[in-house]
């Protein structure tokens, strides 16, 4: 026989229900009181496109020694969608367990037998206990967390006590869920051996200060504290939750106290040109603007990228990835849009990108992007994406100095105009690419009042002159250099002895990443690493290729995006970068860059791109 699993703080859960059936809600239940037990939990919703009927899944990592990212391999399924029962049952490690709804009886052929099966007959007693239907299938979720808390060792009080919190002052339904959950716990204690699952909860103090926190809102909350007063969107999945985050924060901290008007101004457009055209409108008048929107928005948006770009005008986009190309996966996470977004526009372009980890970074890259896009009057693009923006994470508390002062740039002011100072919107008097620009209406008669997305001289105007356009050019390029200086610096984690290996992963890529190393550094394969922050990328990215013989750059593509800016911006050679891709629209696993890398480190053969997929 397969031994049985047991493992404490240290294993993984599968959630299968149906969309729509209102378990996601007790999914989050379970994770939420893991977590007021002190032990770290990372979980992460799989849900189909449309409304409901469809499939849905929710993994609970639970990880008492901190890992967030997501591990690989299931040690426990609970089976509540019998088309799938197939599927989940097959993805469970030999010695899991299933738990499942046993009111109808099923034959031995749709078991494993390496696997604990649970049989919880959560129909049977939802019927015996409620009459109305709605009722019967909201507390059968509710049921099964009881049971798991009894399984597992959760617990009751602090379930008890996150009800108390979520139906404050509705008495009633804290009440009836306390009875389903009880119910399903006292069923587990009188029919089935204690000892029947060996995966369980044991209270510690791993989580210390850590919030959980979903990076849309984050994003949403770091663009308020970052000065943003308008937002203009387009509603697409899984960025939309950014623009109605922010409308919910700036109701709090937005409204002038006195007279209850709203200072701040939130556009629902048409559509997604129209909403980045509100946003650089609004960054020429000289309001701090972004808008969210994921892929097949940046297609729409290129032109009017383009035209901030060649203008100069300070924008900012949130960019939530998701599976491409077209509609491609809507409720499915990539990184796939790096290229896009990095060169958007006709013409010869390049544009900033700020590559978040986690919703601590979703909230600062945010604030940020504002300064920088009107530090170097340029589009500047946050590049996050769907398992970081909607889904719930642990990450270290926001922090926002007291003292800080919001960086407008080289804005001149009426005075200097007045007095007589050179002004040429598109005149390099620094030597670091970026210009001086006014507000319109700052002073009566001087300064910019328009613009155009033409060719011009620096001093805006109109010119089709070779000189003029390549001087412009040379300069647009001079600028983005001086943003190397100026992004977020990425981060070296060295192995901490000599090696010829190195490893480059960014955004949501890193905590299974930073799992995956400590692994493999375990098995006597160090390897440092290097988290790329940002585009432009400083000089001392390239240093650390070329310090190594090869080098893996992990990413959540196909083509190997990632790769392909390092080798264009860098002129390094790609022999040296070995491309580690996933991307089948679920998040990376430490358990795939594990075996990616240990692979190719074992057989001592590595090939410049190899692709795979989990």
């Amino acid at each position: 026989m397969t031994q049985k699993l047991n493992a404490i703080n240290d294993f993984v859960v599968k959630f299968a229900n149906v969309n729509g059936s209102g378990s996601a809600s007790a999914n989050e239940l379970f994770a939420r009181a893991i977590l007021r037990m002190g032990v770290p939990v990372s979980p992460r919703n799989i849900f189909p496109s449309n409304i409901q009927g469809l499939p849905t899944w929710y993994e609970v990592r639970v990880s008492g020694a901190g890992h967030l990212g997501r591990r690989g391999g299931v040690d426990m399924v609970v089976a509540m969608n019998p088309e799938t029962w197939k599927q989940d049952l097959a993805e469970l490690t030999p010695g899991g367990y299933l738990l499942h709804d046993s009111t109808r009886p099923l034959p031995e052929s749709a078991f494993r037998k390496d696997v604990t099966t649970i049989g919880v007959p959560l129909t049977a007693i939802c019927n015996a206990t409620y009459s109305d239907p709605r009722q019967r299938q909201l507390f059968k979720n509710i049921l099964y967390v009881g049971a798991l808390a009894q399984l597992m060792g959760i617990e009751p009080a602090v379930i008890e006590t996150l009800f108390a919190r979520q139906y404050k002052g509705k008495e009633p339904l804290i009440a009836s869920n306390v009875k389903a959950m009880r119910l399903g716990r006292d069923w587990v204690r009188d029919n089935l051996p204690a000892d029947i699952c060996g995966l369980r909860i044991a209270r510690a103090d791993a989580v210390g200060d850590m919030i959980f926190a979903e990076g849309n809102a984050a994003a949403a909350l770091g663009a308020v504290w970052g000065g943003a007063t308008v937002c203009a969107w387009y509603p697409i999945t899984p960025s939309s939750s950014v623009a109605e985050a922010f409308e919910g924060y700036c109701k709090r901290y937005r409204t002038d106290a006195a007279t209850g008007k709203a200072r701040y101004a939130i556009v629902q457009a048409e559509d997604e040109l129209a909403s980045i055209g509100m946003v650089i409108g609004a960054g020429w008048n000289g309001a701090r603007a972004f808008t969210a929107t994921s892929g097949p928005g940046i297609s729409l948006m290129t032109e009017f990228i383009g035209l901030a770009y060649f203008a100069e005008i300070p924008s900012v986009i949130v960019n939530v990835q998701r599976g491409g190309p077209s509609t491609g996966m809507p409720t499915r996470t990539q990184q796939s849009d790096l290229l896009s977004c990095a060169y958007a526009s006709n013409g010869d372009t390049k544009h900033v990108l700020l590559f978040p980890e986690d919703p601590r970074e979703c909230f600062d890259f945010t604030a940020a992007a504002l300064d920088l896009a009107e530090r170097l009057q340029t589009p500047v693009f946050v590049m996050s994406d769907l398992d970081i923006g909607m889904n719930r994470r642990l990450c270290r508390p926001f922090a926002w100095e007291d003292g800080r002062r919001y960086d407008r740039g080289k804005v001149m002011t009426a005075e200097e105009l007045e007095v007589g100072k050179t002004f040429g919107r598109y005149l390099d008097v620094d030597g670091d690419g970026i210009p001086w620009r006014t507000l319109p209406g700052t002073h009566p008669s001087r300064g910019a009042f328009f613009t155009r997305g033409t060719t011009k001289n620096a001093f805006a105007r109109y010119s089709e002159e070779g000189a003029d356009y390549v001087a412009n050019m040379e300069r647009l390029q001079k600028k983005f250099a001086t943003a190397r200086a100026l992004v977020p610096p990425p981060e070296l984690s060295p192995a901490g002895r000599p090696t010829a290996w190195g490893a480059i992963s960014y955004g949501s890529t890193a905590p299974a990443m930073a799992e995956a190393l400590a692994t493999l550094v375990a098995d006597g394969h160090p390897l440092d690493a290097l988290r790329l922050r940002a585009f432009p990328f400083p000089d001392s990215v390239r240093d650390f290729i070329l310090a190594h013989d090869k080098v893996f750059v992990v990413e959540q593509n196909r083509d190997g995006q990632m790769r392909s800016l390092l080798v264009n911006e860098l002129d390094v050679d790609p022999a040296r970068l070995i491309a580690v891709l996933h991307y089948d629209g679920t998040p990376i696993t430490a358990r795939f860059i594990i075996a990616a890398i240990r692979d190719r480190l074992a057989a001592g053969v590595v090939t410049p791109l190899e692709r795979a997929v989990s």
